[in-house]
């Protein structure tokens, strides 16, 4: 049996495909079309989940949205009626973006190429925030927990919570609009200048810099109230009062301002995008942070008490706040937890379709979802075939370096930028290496301060690259970090970078040693370990681990045990494998910003691509030279 799970019509369009109840595959729509948190119907993923699983549309037995126009619409009409026409807009948009969901047919056969009447499958519309619970609970190690849902909205409803027993969730409570902590916080986050759709991230980051003096004002914008409920001061917003405008068409969403001119009056004024970030701005980042963490805690501490559960399973787009995430030993009487690596609404795919399989059809468990590698996989024949068209370089030549029968090539491409800002013709020599020596020669140029490209097996569902599309780094230089930025990702400086390590290894560099696979907890590192890896010590001596086990990723695996083995630090640093656009999908997107960057070496699958200056050591670049494009 098949089920096809989607998240349409909203940010972070996806789709996720089940056989039998095991996953097959899930991917972001952002990763082929290349526009960033990217809304619509998800034509490419669900075209990719069909291939992945080797079936036409004919074949699918179940389809889910994780959207229910339907779901509290008592609350919804009473709301809007409420409020007459000062909020009319808002609604008109909202009306017409459920009128989609209701005609999911027609864009899923046209993303798929057929007529409507081929499909034999049953259509499902599952709520929101059921459709998160399930797709923390459903995957985990868990066969009982305590669940929750903490976002933005979906269907009204912002928070929810409950339990998950075997194959049943039950929902306890739950929070409607318009009070949300995912509204606080976007509202916080565009206050500060930071306009654009999932920018929550970058405040999160920058809060260590502060300290929270703005506690008190942010207190009078959330009240919390018994049994984990809380309230917005909605003097302080403009979502409830006079609609806010929203984009959910194709491409990045657009979201209109949130917060109100009470704002300033408390606060003061905004900062304007692009500009400085003076001691007030941190302190509001880290006011805004605090505030999130006793909303947080208050959720969670009272379903602890209500279920008594030590077990917690998380997901939302507030399940995404790693810090958060990490403090929840300290703060709670949870010992373990589960969140799935696209704990935000990209996961609602994967949610809505285990719903289906579990809650509608009542089949048994057995699935864990244990890593992240969900997505397209390209092998060494289709890696060459781009390394060919890229370099304009023969086939037979291509594959004469893979067999051994050629010496490497050198070929010359157009100029790359070096980091001294002269443009100088550099040459790009294309190897083949198998085995322990595509790891050493690897963590050779890690060694040297080179930032390497490492492109391996099947891409990552979810916002962080972990080790299939990432660029790695050696940890324990004290300037990698502005190399990184300065070179490759041309971000803001505040913003740390993200340390891998071996599981088995946690303990000696972080005051946790519970596992964190998908970069979803952030630990304080050692203080004896701090100026060991210092360009992965955050501010605040934090980082946001990313915990590798050999039984998920293997390579990856490989590569940190080699640089341990060699360094005696089993910890890179790992950053996602792009430039200011979505993570790498395809070999072609990988060369293309190994190219126009000053990347200095790629390893894609066992081709191992290193730049090097033309005359500096270049084996036969007469012979081999030719034009490529950048």
């Amino acid at each position: 049996m098949y089920i096809l799970g989607i998240n349409a019509y909203h940010g972070d369009a996806s789709a996720a495909i089940l056989k039998d109840g095991i996953l097959l595959a899930a991917a972001e729509e952002e990763r082929f079309n290349r526009k960033k948190h990217t809304a619509g119907f998800p034509a490419a993923a669900v075209r990719f989940c069909l291939e992945e699983a080797g079936i036409g549309p004919s074949e699918l037995d179940h389809v889910a949205i994780g959207r229910d126009p339907s779901a509290n619409l008592l609350d919804k009409v009473l709301y809007t009626l409420g409020r007459g026409f000062s909020i009319a807009r808002t609604v008109r948009d909202r009306m017409a973006n459920a009128a989609k969901v209701r005609d999911l047919r027609s864009d899923l056969s046209a993303a798929l190429g057929c007529d409507p009447g081929v499909f034999r499958a049953r259509f499902h519309n599952v709520e929101h925030h059921l459709a998160h619970l399930a797709s923390c609970f459903f995957v985990s190690p868990f066969d009982d927990a305590a669940i929750c849902s903490l976002d933005g909205f979906g269907d009204f409803i912002s928070t929810k919570w409950g339990t998950g027993k075997g194959n049943r969730i039950s929902v306890d409570g739950q929070v409607g609009y318009p009070h949300s902590m995912g509204i606080l916080y976007l509202a916080t986050t565009q206050y500060l200048g930071f306009p654009h759709y999932g920018d929550e991230g970058k405040v999160m980051g920058l809060a260590p810099y502060g300290k929270p003096k703005y506690l008190p004002e942010f207190r009078d914008m959330v009240r919390l109230l018994k049994d984990g409920e809380f309230e917005l001061n909605l003097d302080y917003f403009l979502h409830h009062r006079e609609g806010i405008s929203m984009s959910w068409d194709e491409g990045q969403p657009v979201v209109g301002r949130v917060w109100s001119d009470k704002f300033t009056e408390k606060l003061g004024a905004p900062r304007e995008p692009k500009s400085a970030y003076d001691e007030r701005v941190h302190d509001i980042a880290s006011s805004l942070q605090a505030m999130l963490e006793e909303v947080y805690f208050h959720v969670v501490n009272a379903l602890f008490e209500r279920t008594k559960n030590p077990r917690l399973c998380l997901a939302g787009g507030v399940a995404l706040n790693s810090v958060a995430n990490g403090m929840l030993f300290d703060r709670s009487k949870f010992t373990d937890v589960f969140i799935q690596p696209a704990a935000g609404d990209n996961g609602i795919s994967l949610g809505s379709a285990y719903y289906v399989w579990h809650q509608v059809l009542d089949k048994p468990r057995g699935f864990v979802m244990r890593h992240a590698y969900t997505g397209p996989e390209y092998d060494d024949a289709r890696i060459a075939k781009a390394v060919g068209e890229k370099l304009s370089l023969d086939a037979g030549r291509v594959e004469g370096v893979r067999t051994g029968t050629v010496e490497p090539i050198v070929v010359e491409t157009k100029h790359w930028i070096v980091a001294s800002g002269a443009e100088e013709p550099v040459g790009v020599r294309v190897s083949y290496l198998a085995g322990d020596k595509l790891y050493d020669a690897t963590v050779d140029e890690m060694l040297k301060g080179d930032v390497i490209g490492w492109f391996q097996g099947r891409m990552e569902f979810g916002p962080r690259a972990l080790g299939n599309r990432s660029i790695v780094v050696d940890p324990r230089r004290t300037d990698m970090k502005d190399i990184l930025n300065s070179r490759i990702k041309h971000r803001e400086a505040f913003r740390p970078f993200a340390p891998s390590i071996l599981e088995e290894a946690t303990g000696d560099y972080f005051e946790r040693s519970y596992p964190s696979p998908t970069m979803l907890m952030v630990y304080k590192i050692r203080p004896e370990k701090r100026d060991v890896i210092p360009a992965v010590n955050h501010v605040d001596d934090t980082g946001r681990l990313q915990t590798v086990r050999r039984e998920d990723n293997e390579r990856y695996w490989k590569l940190i045990k080699t640089f341990g083995d060699r360094t005696g630090v089993p910890v890179i640093l790992n950053t996602s494998f792009n430039e200011n656009e979505p993570i790498v999908n395809t070999p072609e997107e990988a060369l293309n910003c190994f190219l126009k960057t000053q990347m200095d070496v790629m390893v894609m699958g066992n081709w191992f691509l290193r730049k090097q200056k033309i005359g500096a050591g270049v084996e036969n670049p007469a012979e081999a030279k030719a034009s490529a494009s950048a």
